[in-house]
């Protein structure tokens, strides 16, 4: 491992919904890393992951947006993105973009195999249990699609807000059910999605909470916009914001969802 001073020198990804919606997301990631022991670095090459495109079937795009990618990211010991979204798409989908070409294989191969989200990151490689971090709340977890069955994050968010002086953690009734967003999807299907999101905000309210947590911010747009909608009073935030004690912003809902 390549280190200043034996720190492990990670790069972020911010991701595209972090910073056209919610940069105080990357600042709290970077608050994380850095009090964890880590040299961190944002690279300015960087773009989108290219989900977007992949989902909707657009293969070349995808292709050319990855190749731009592995290049921002290789000269890191790690790359972490607060997001399981993104996170599984370069981990999981970047080396079968690539079957025909062995070179950009094995770079996005490399790539995936230092690819990490958040909170994974933080307790499966950096043991970085517990945070420094205080607030009083009752809050409830939303486990995200492809975090959760791409990249098994589950419990390490959990073990981190257990950490979190003052949080009370109550679970849903269904935690792992997907909040209706899906990328594009919810465009493509809006009444589908829009049914799927309003059920699941029946399920935050039943918790009694009075914060909503996730760590993607796809899902919590989507999930703060029909909250707000139905005139409800939870508020909504990303755990890094939380992990990393910054929760003076406004919560998501109140200022970035129109």
């Amino acid at each position: 491992m390549s280190s200043i001073d034996s720190k492990p020198r990670v790069a972020l990804f911010v991701t595209c919904l972090v910073d056209l919606f919610r940069p105080s997301v990357g600042f709290a990631t970077i608050k994380l890393l850095e009090d964890a022991g880590c040299v961190v670095s944002v690279p300015e090459a960087q773009v989108c992951c290219g989900q977007p495109a992949y989902n909707s079937g657009d293969r070349k795009d995808t292709v050319a947006i990855a190749r731009q990618v592995i290049e921002a990211f290789e000269d890191y010991d790690y790359v972490v993105a607060p997001s399981g979204s993104c996170g599984g798409m370069i981990k999981d989908h970047y080396p079968a973009l690539f079957a025909a070409e062995p070179d950009w294989q094995r770079r996005a191969e490399d790539l995936s195999g230092r690819m990490y989200e958040l909170t994974s990151f933080l307790v499966d490689v950096l043991k970085a249990d517990p945070v420094a971090a205080k607030l009083e709340a009752k809050v409830t977890y939303h486990d995200s699609c492809s975090g959760l069955r791409e990249l098994g994050v589950k419990a390490q968010p959990r073990a981190l807000l257990g950490s979190v002086e003052g949080v009370e953690l109550v679970e849903m009734q269904m935690p792992e059910t997907c909040c209706g967003f899906g990328g594009t999807f919810c465009v493509k299907y809006g009444e589908v999605s829009t049914d799927i999101v309003s059920r699941k905000t029946a399920d935050i309210a039943a918790t009694g909470a009075d914060l909503l947590l996730a760590g993607d911010m796809g899902c919590l747009l989507n999930m703060a916009g029909r909250l707000k909608r139905e005139g409800s009073t939870i508020q909504v935030r990303h755990v890094a914001e939380v992990l990393a004690g910054m929760t003076d912003t406004p919560a998501i809902g109140e200022a970035d969802v129109k």
